[in-house]
């Protein structure tokens, strides 16, 4: 039961990105483009840590952490950029 909701969760995720990814290539506004991609990294790091359940190793879940802090800084950077704040 548990793999049924883990692979269910990997569709869902993988829907999500396409979604998100769709919204980046077409966003009309600079602002959408940095959601879209601040929403992919979210996706992605959900992505690793379904990977770490499934494999049983924890490193993965140390790999997810610090990808999500850099994510977290970089749309801070763009978001401070778009706003002309350099």
């Amino acid at each position: 039961m548990v793999d049924v909701l883990i692979w269910l969760s990997a569709i869902l995720a993988g829907s999500a990105f396409l979604l998100a990814l769709y919204r980046f290539v077409k966003g009309p506004f600079p602002c959408d483009r940095v959601v879209a991609f601040d929403v992919m990294t979210i996706v992605t790091i959900t992505g690793i840590v379904l990977t770490a359940l499934v494999e049983g190793r924890g490193v993965y879940l140390d790999v997810a952490l610090i990808y999500a802090l850099l994510s977290f800084l970089g749309v801070i950077v763009v978001a401070r950029y778009l706003e002309g704040g350099f």
